[in-house]
């Protein structure tokens, strides 16, 4: 075996340990918060073992979850190497919904033409509102952090007025959703499940596109150089307000396709909670991916099936569902935190 050989090894073996640590040290300080409430820890974690992959059901719920996670992740790949903080994703992604279930309450066409419609509309829907956090911070110098947040509460106050006022179910004004759209606009989804193969290899298709882009073409070096430092990539010559519009652009279509996928293919209607927290859980997807679009899918999967595992904990054990959000976030701040100190020791 040569040096090189060896070093390469040992650098593989190096990024392995710091990579597993975060979350191996995440496991032990939940079971220890576990024995501290008196919760048996096998038990918790075998229940959500079990509200994961239990049955074909609640593995299909999994995937729902997983293929909204990798679409809104993979388009915050795009805001974040530009340098921005898309926080307002949640609300693209409502706004994808609403785009499609507007088109799914309006046009009667055949299920084969109709769900590329759908699919359009929730891209177009996403990359608007998009658009208007990206003014705001462009032309308005209002902080993307402020300018997304902001938005996503009024995308879902929109949500809620067309579901309890002009899209209301017939002579009841509930907040339950709206009727359920005709079964043309339904995704074909495999049989039994809530997940279907359309949106499966969407999800696919969009990480491979923004992982060539972002590593092989020259639009992807100059919005590297945009996050590296924005003044000295505008005296370079680089369109830099125009890049960063189209970077929320779209991300704004990546959340607008997964806002889409939920209300005409897990849910068949617009329901309040349309975005289910998965704009601000693909934050910490991509933190925890290390922003490496290869790896986005994997932790995307563990953390869907965290978020759907965990929903199970109330009811088995009387414990509250947040356990699995503790965990998300114990991790990604210790991977933060690892990847901080490792930073220093080089």
């Amino acid at each position: 075996m040569t040096e090189q050989t060896t070093k390469n090894n040992s650098r593989v073996l190096n990024d392995f340990i710091w990579a597993i640590a975060p979350v191996v040290i995440g496991l032990i300080l939940t079971t220890l918060a576990l024995i501290a409430v008196g919760a048996d820890p096998a038990k918790a974690y075998a229940t959500m073992w079990n509200g994961a992959f239990g049955n074909t059901e609640k593995l299909s719920g999994v995937l729902d979850a997983w293929v909204a996670l990798v679409l809104c992740s993979v388009g915050l790949l795009i805001t974040f190497t530009a340098g921005l903080w898309n926080i307002g994703i949640e609300g693209q992604i409502v706004m994808g919904a609403i785009f499609a279930s507007w088109v799914a309450r309006s046009v009667n066409l055949p299920a084969e033409m109709l769900i590329p419609i759908l699919l359009i509309a929730g891209m177009i829907g996403g990359a608007l509102w998009a658009l208007l956090a990206g003014a705001l911070k462009v032309y308005g110098r209002v902080h993307e952090i402020f300018g997304g947040l902001g938005l996503n509460f009024v995308a879902m106050g929109i949500a809620l007025y067309l579901i309890i006022g002009p899209w209301k179910r017939e002579g009841i004004a509930s907040t339950s959703g709206t009727e359920p759209f005709p079964l043309p606009a339904n995704l074909i989804n495999f049989p039994g499940l809530s997940v279907g193969p359309i949106e499966i290899v969407i999800a696919f298709v969009a990480l491979a596109l923004v992982y060539f882009a972002l590593r092989g073409t020259l639009w992807g070096l100059k919005l590297k150089a945009i996050g590296k430092n924005t003044r000295s990539a505008f005296w370079l010559g680089i369109p830099t307000s125009r890049y960063m519009l189209g970077a929320f652009a779209l991300c704004g279509a990546f959340a607008g396709i997964a806002g889409a996928e939920q209300a005409v293919g897990v849910w068949a209607r617009l329901i309040p909670s349309i975005s289910g927290g998965y704009g601000y859980l693909s934050i910490l997807v991509v933190l925890l991916s290390n922003f490496h679009a290869l790896a986005v899918p994997f932790v995307a999967f563990f953390f869907a099936a965290l978020a759907k595992g965990s929903v199970s904990l109330p009811l088995d054990l009387q414990i509250d569902s947040a356990l699995g959000g503790v965990l998300q976030g114990i991790i990604v701040l210790l991977v933060v935190l690892a990847q901080g100190v490792r930073a220093k020791v080089r």
